[in-house]
């Protein structure tokens, strides 16, 4: 395991051998309302790729908001259970998109779901992940847990914790975490490092709840960064970029 921040710098420069990339359907949009974009699909395949060339082992957890959002089905008088699983769906939709992206790349991926669908992706099995991962193949996790309930956040801290990754990269539209909307107020303020505390306490929607307190308890670092910034996941792994350090 390569040392972190705080305890010294890899020979090699780069901070973290072993990340987990969580990012949301909806940056699969691009300049769209719904669905999915192949120009930006493309693009953040172009980010995945860089990173994967400096031999960083790379898991990913996408979400599926853009095509079906499981909790908003529930808003609209669909029952919960049902809901869910149709989103579920929509990630491993999603997934499949991303790995077809990376593969015209010439990256080796993996769609593994916590759902069988022998046809299109392989089940989880944790030591399988674990071995593709060794093998430098990008393993993009899909269909969330496999249960109701529980968002792609959780998932992705989940799996990040099964594949013993040294930090969970989620990639947004802004370049941190900020106290308010930067978006909305001009004297938004974002911080350079904010506790696990801090974010379930302020609210200041990092991750669910779930995944914050996942993360605290196995001191798992959160690092939020913009999904828009050309070379910005690249950028942070070898000590560059701007971006918000969640931890203990």
């Amino acid at each position: 395991m390569t040392a972190s921040p705080e305890t010294g710098s890899d020979p090699s420069g780069i901070k973290y051998k072993r990340v987990m990339l969580k990012i949301s359907g909806e940056a699969l949009m691009g300049e769209l309302g719904f669905g999915l974009h192949p120009p930006t699909v493309e693009r953040i395949a172009r980010e995945v790729k860089s990173v994967h060339e400096l031999g960083v082992q790379i898991s990913m957890v996408i979400g599926g908001g853009n095509i079906f959002r499981g909790l908003s089905g529930s808003a609209q008088g669909m029952e919960r259970t049902t809901a869910d699983y149709m989103g579920m769906l929509a990630t491993v939709m999603n997934a499949l998109a991303v790995q077809s992206a990376l593969e015209n790349m010439g990256v080796y991926t993996r769609v593994i779901s916590a759902i069988r669908m022998d046809e299109v992706c392989e089940p989880y099995i944790r030591r399988r992940a674990v071995r593709h991962l060794e093998k430098n193949r990008v393993c993009i996790f899909a269909a969330g847990t496999g249960n109701p309930y529980f968002t792609t956040d959780t998932a992705a801290t989940l799996r990040a914790n099964e594949m013993h990754c040294e930090a969970i990269f989620k990639g947004t539209k802004v370049d941190g975490v900020y106290d308010k909307d930067p978006k909305k107020f001009d004297d938004a303020k974002r911080y350079d490092t904010v506790s696990y505390d801090q974010c379930l306490a302020d609210s200041l929607g990092v991750m669910d709840a779930t995944a914050i307190a996942l993360a605290r308890d196995n001191k798992l670092p959160i690092i939020v960064f913009s999904l828009d910034e050309p070379g910005g996941f690249r950028g942070i792994l070898s000590g560059e970029g701007t971006y918000t350090m969640v931890r203990g």
